[in-house]
């Protein structure tokens, strides 16, 4: 069966088309597109999602739909994530998508959004070994801890690279000042998981690790051969950290090229969080996957049909 799995982030939105064998439930990627209109900026809980934002959702999901009609595609699963969970007017654009292209649109909650992340994670990890699991979003951070399948331990922790930007680093460049405030709330933030895990394998999904591991290796281009399974240290973190506080938007864009379109302004919020959970749970390197939320929704999709 071919399906497609489209994930609306408040920062990306992201689509792959996979093969998938019913009996084992393997996945087989046939295409990834990703595209960043950031539909969550500015959001506010019981905010709007602007119209000029809307207008960029739906010529990314009539181009998408083009995709997935070439690609002969018999299911087609859409997931929206924090940006939808808090914009009072998610349920009309649900709507407007449904009436234009036929799509339902499933707003997962937090929880499922970590099981997701999970799922989609572990996919090419080692099997039979404890896994904790750190997705860094837009507008949340996801938390999971496991073994195999199953899940002992998940939360989704209300800040993301965006929301840590807007909130936080609102200078640019960030004064010294930013950046102790944005540490000190994510200390307080995520104090729960001190001592919490001892997990053998710690994989770090999504935009920011993907992000930061072609930044320590100079790749101008997102090559998923190179990244998918690579690992990237405490150390690399701190040090890219220490650099890019100095650096505006424009000049982080100019010194690392096309792989940080998009991402120039929230690539230091979204490295600060990374560096403060590995930090708290001592973790000296985590590994990089690009596979989150969009796997882990093929997943669930199959295994609920058995």
């Amino acid at each position: 069966m071919i399906i497609a799995s489209i994930d609306i982030g408040t920062n990306t939105i992201l689509l792959l088309i996979a093969k998938t064998d019913n009996k084992s439930n393997n996945i087989t990627p046939l295409l990834n597109e990703y595209r960043m209109p950031r539909l969550g900026k500015g959001l506010k809980p019981g905010g709007n999602i602007h119209n000029d934002k809307l207008m960029n959702l739906f010529e990314i999901l009539s181009e998408y739909q083009q995709i997935i009609t070439a690609h002969n595609t018999e299911k087609v699963i859409i997931t929206a994530t924090n940006a939808f969970r808090i914009a009072a007017n998610a349920n009309e654009i649900l709507n407007k998508i449904k009436n234009k292209f036929g799509y339902d649109v499933d707003i997962i909650t937090g929880e499922t959004e970590a099981n997701y992340a999970y799922l989609g994670a572990i996919l090419s990890s080692m099997k039979n070994v404890s896994s904790l699991v750190i997705d860094i979003g837009g507008g949340s951070t996801e938390i999971i801890s496991g073994k195999n399948n199953r899940i002992s331990y998940r939360k989704s922790f209300q800040v993301g690279s965006v929301s840590a930007t807007e909130y936080y680093l609102t200078h640019s460049p960030p004064t010294p000042d930013d950046l102790i405030n944005l540490d000190n709330f994510l200390v307080k933030t995520f104090k729960e998981l001190k001592d919490k895990f001892t997990p053998e394998l710690a994989i770090a999904i999504a935009g920011t690790p993907t992000t930061l591991f072609c930044m320590v290796n100079d790749l101008k281009n997102y090559d998923d051969s190179i990244v998918e399974g690579s690992r990237l240290t405490y150390s690399e973190i701190k040090h890219l950290i220490k650099f890019l506080q100095y650096l505006s938007p424009s000049e982080i864009k100019e010194r690392y090229g096309k792989v940080m379109k998009g991402r120039e302004d929230i690539i230091l919020g979204g490295s600060v969080i990374l560096l403060n959970i590995m930090k708290l749970l001592e973790l000296p390197e985590v590994i990089v996957s690009g596979r989150g939320i969009r796997y882990g929704a093929i997943i669930h999709y199959l295994t609920s049909r058995k």
